[in-house]
């Protein structure tokens, strides 16, 4: 008997010890909770590596007795550039300049007065007087002026390439060591990777830990998806995936009131890796894949499994179903057996090549999926730079984050609502057109209220949550069954590439403060566009070869009509 159907025979028994029982939801909940620490480490870089408020030191204004020297005074008009708000809060146009001192002024005055400057005429300093709200690594390793910035945005393509290695490395670990050992693996080196970013000495040795700590960070929600969906039922698989995208969304927003509570990047750093280490008591409260398990012909600790889930669920299984599971456990003691299983496996690897040939033979099939890598890169680069770019919003930056990261949840509630309803194509074209629209609109209004600007730049991140969340699903059923787990990991991986630009976007706002939510919104207009180019999969039938992928294209249903259809079952 195959693997295949090894996991059929899995979901038989699901439908008696129950698909989504009391046994599944504490085990479900457990692996939930690793996720919120994820979340919140794969974002941490925004505020440990954040631009805390500084200026330019005065000396002769800033006297010595004043240790630290007040951010905020009344002569800071006189002495730098800047303009000063409605409520009296002084901000400097250049945090490194200031006016050029009045060497006469200064010999014969000892207050600070307008006669000790000499604008409009402006001067470099080295010397900085920070706001005592935030502490960063910037006051730590001297990391201020346009100079730097690059340093503090490299931080971030750290994190993505570590989550590109990362992402690569623990799939192929999870099906060849197993799905919990390599999950409570990546949790404890999430957990001691990010308390090493906390003693980081200096630059060098934080980008490394932080480097070290994305590659941790970037196997726990996968193998948390893959946990959840393999241990339920089919009816319940499609719920599981969006509570644990609830549950990441709720990590981000944990992120924001942790960096608000906690301003010094240590301790927040401390804060986020340390709790994760308690989860070494997984070994003994989570169990493994039973799936995984009975792929690998561990038939007997499998069955302890399911005793135990059907034991707690108070279900009881069949004698013709143990039998039938006894037998498979004979079967599997078989050397026949498992040399027929090693070379059905060998034959499988041998069909893949020939398909990938053949998706390079067929125009219609590169195309395709070359728009759909470019879709994947602009999703991920617009989801990760509004994330980034909403410490920059007016207002409390910590209250704008949060917000940022909660609307994922509704995010991920509409493109649930929109794959059932209207269709992949129109939902992921719809989701990315009004990500595109409201990130132009955000990007030009400078003045009015705060709560507007907000209002439509939330609704920009919705937007592109949900088409995230549609292109998973999207992009598998376009692809052949022979090449599907691969081809969605080739896309994620692009994604992840994309995403190392990220960081960079939100510094072209120090040459023009609109221009990165334009090119957010022009980049998800195209992608908007080019999806109506793609073919509709709702509805059809899951392609198991090259020739049915590309026979997607030649026979395109109404959507509307699909989702009519839907609506009824």
């Amino acid at each position: 008997m195959s693997a295949s159907a090894n996991a059929m025979d899995f979901d038989e028994i699901l439908t008696q010890i129950g698909e989504f029982g009391r046994y599944q939801r504490v085990n479900y909940l457990l692996i939930c909770l690793p996720v919120l620490f994820a979340a919140a480490n794969s974002l941490s870089y925004v505020f440990t590596a954040g631009t805390p408020k500084y200026r330019c030191r005065i000396e002769e204004c800033d006297v010595s007795y004043q240790n630290p020297a007040s951010y905020q005074t009344d002569w800071l008009e006189l002495a730098m550039p800047g303009t000063r708000d409605k409520h009296g809060y002084f901000t400097p146009k250049d945090s490194c300049l200031r006016y050029t001192s009045n060497i006469s002024a200064v010999a014969a005055s000892d207050e600070c007065q307008a006669e000790l400057f000499a604008p409009p005429q402006t001067q470099r300093c080295m010397d900085f007087v920070y706001d005592t709200g935030e502490y960063t690594i910037v006051q730590d390793w001297h990391l201020t002026c346009k100079e730097n910035k690059w340093k503090l945005a490299f931080v971030g393509t750290t994190h993505f390439a570590g989550l590109v290695i990362g992402t690569a490395l623990f799939g192929y670990l999870a099906d060849r060591f197993g799905r919990k050992n390599i999950f409570l693996f990546c949790i404890i080196f999430m957990g001691i990777t990010g308390i090493g970013q906390a003693l980081a000495w200096d630059y060098t040795s934080f980008l490394i830990f932080a480097l070290l700590n994305a590659i941790g960070t970037s196997g726990v929600y996968p193998l948390a998806f893959i946990i959840g969906v393999e241990m339920v039922g089919p009816r319940k698989r499609e719920l599981t995936s969006i509570v644990l995208n609830y549950f990441y969304a709720l990590g981000e927003a944990l992120l924001g009131l942790a960096a608000w509570l906690l301003p010094n990047w240590q301790l927040l750093q401390y804060a986020l890796s340390v709790p994760p280490l308690f989860f070494v008591a997984y070994y003994w409260l989570v169990p493994e894949s039973v799936r995984w398990l009975i792929a690998r012909n561990e038939h007997e600790k499998a069955g302890a499994i399911i005793k135990r889930a059907a034991q707690v669920n108070h279900r009881e299984l069949s004698l013709e179903l143990m039998a039938s599971f006894k037998q498979q456990q004979l079967e599997a003691n078989d050397a026949d057996k498992h040399q027929s299983l090693l070379q059905q496996k060998q034959q499988e690897e041998r069909q893949i090549w020939p398909s990938v040939k053949q998706v390079f033979a067929a125009r219609q099939l590169v195309w395709r999926y070359a728009a759909m890598m470019f879709i994947w890169a602009v999703n991920a680069i617009v989801f990760y730079g509004l994330s980034l770019n909403s410490t920059n919003l007016s207002g409390n930056k910590y209250l704008n984050f949060t917000l940022v990261c909660l609307i994922e949840i509704p995010g991920y509630s509409l493109a649930w609502l929109c794959l059932r309803k209207l269709g992949r194509r129109l939902a992921l074209s719809g989701s990315l057109i009004l990500c595109a629209v409201t990130c132009v609109i955000s990007g030009y209004i400078t003045s009015g209220s705060n709560w507007i600007i907000i209002a439509l730049f939330l609704i920009g991140k919705l937007g592109i949550t949900s088409s995230f969340a549609v292109i998973y699903t999207y992009t598998a059923e376009m692809m052949p069954t022979v090449i599907r787990s691969g081809g969605v990991g080739v896309m994620s991986t692009f994604a992840r590439c994309g995403a190392m630009l990220a960081p960079f976007v939100p510094l072209l706002g120090s040459y023009y403060e609109p221009l990165p939510l334009v090119l957010f919104g022009a980049f998800s207009m195209l992608a908007g566009l080019l999806s109506f180019l793609l073919p509709e999969t709702f509805h059809k039938k899951l392609p198991d070869t090259v020739a049915e992928a590309i026979e997607l294209g030649r026979t395109r249903t109404n959507s509307t009509n699909s989702a009519q259809q839907e609506s009824t079952n």
